[in-house]
Parts: structure tokens; sequence; C-alpha cells
């Protein structure tokens, strides 16, 4: 009786960090997480079990048209509140990363609003991000891949002037020896799948969902 209690208490927690993180109840994450440690709910679950499975329904409620951006950004940043709690309790490897990926918005473009939501959605699905920004060069990205050897590179364009940028970015890694070594993904307003497959990219994300999607893929396949 006592572990079927304890298996209920647990429950009962998961389903609150779960659902306050598909409502974007901000202000209730911090409490709701903190009270779950307290009962020596396990760390891992509450990422894997609560976490990431919150921010699954989202992008799906996203992708359903269900919710949109304002309702999907909430639910990112609360999740992202919550798990500012975890992280320095974590020892080592115990949030283990389901692969890393280098964002960045090209050279000619200083849009990263949709670029910054992209990097939440992934954050909540478990992948660790690194952010080079706006405005940045091919090579500059060309040498993060060298020395960061990410499994994905996701890159951004919200203008067609900075369309090229991202050709420049699939031609560099193949002059490098390094095309073969990480999956790239693209995305924002001007592209979309015939501009991924005629650059040879990897994939297109035309949300964030489908990026997380996309993301999931690639690291499954290697």
């Amino acid at each position: 009786m006592k572990d079927t209690n304890i298996s209920s208490l647990m429950g009962d927690h998961l389903d609150e960090v779960t659902d306050a993180i598909i409502n974007g109840k901000y202000n209730e994450i911090e409490g709701l997480v903190k009270a779950a440690i307290d009962d020596n709910v396990k760390l891992d679950a509450i990422i894997n079990d609560a976490m990431i499975a919150a921010m699954d329904v989202v992008g799906k409620k996203f992708s359903d048209s269900e919710i949109f951006v304002p309702e999907m950004l909430v639910s990112a940043v609360t999740m992202k509140k919550g798990l500012e709690l975890i992280k320095p309790l974590l020892k080592g490897d115990e949030l283990e990363s389901k692969g890393t990926i280098v964002m960045c918005t090209v050279l000619g473009d200083i849009h990263d609003i949709g670029k910054n939501l992209v990097i939440m959605m992934l954050q909540g699905a478990g992948f660790h991000c690194v952010n080079l920004g706006v405005n940045i060069p091919a090579d500059k990205l060309i040498q993060e891949v060298k020395e960061i050897k990410p499994d994905i590179i996701g890159i951004s364009a919200l203008l067609t002037t900075s369309m090229p940028h991202i050709t420049k970015v699939t031609e560099g890694l193949k002059a490098n020896g390094l095309r073969n070594s990480v999956k790239v993904m693209v995305g924002g307003a001007p592209v979309d799948a015939t501009f991924a497959e005629k650059i040879g990219a990897d994939g297109y994300g035309k949300d964030a969902a489908e990026a997380v999607s996309l993301a999931r893929r690639f690291v499954s396949e290697k």
C-alpha cells in the first residue's frame, strides 16, 4: 500500500508539472517543481515524463493549429524556468542530452525571434543548443562546427537576400570535409523544402515543432 501511495504521489506531481507547462502557468511552475523535488520524485522523471512530455503535447497542439506562437512561447519559457531549478541538482551526465545542435541566423539577417523559439522547443525536447546569434558568416559557423562537433546545425534566414549565405554554409562544409559529419536543417519565411533540397541540406522545418521532429529523426539515424 505504501508503494502504491508513493507511486500515486509521484504521478500527481508529474501531472501537475506537465499541466503547468502545457497551459503556460509561468508563475506556478517553480512551486510545483520544488514540491516534486521535496517529495523525492526522481529528477529524470520530472524532466522526461513531465517536462519533455509536456513540450511534445505543446508541439502537437501547435502543429494542429490548436495554439499559436504566443502560447507556445509561454509554454517554452515555463518549461525553461522549471528546468533551471533542476539543473543544479543533477550529477554528471544525469541530464542526458539527446544531441548537440548549433543554431544561427546567417550573414545579412538579424532576425532571431523565430530562431530563439526553435531553440527553446529543442531544449524542451532534451537537446543541447548552442546559439551563435544573428548575422553569422558561413566561415564562422564552419569554424564552430569544427570546434563543437555538433550532431546538427540549424540555419535560419528571414530575408531572401540572406538565403545565398545558407548555400555558402553547405558548400563550405563540403570543402572542409565536414558535410558527412553533421546534419543540416534550414528554416525561415522565404525558405522551403525545394530550396533545402537544392542546396543539399538534410531537411527543412517550417516551424519549431517540425524542427524538433527533424532533429529527433536525425539523431535516431546516426
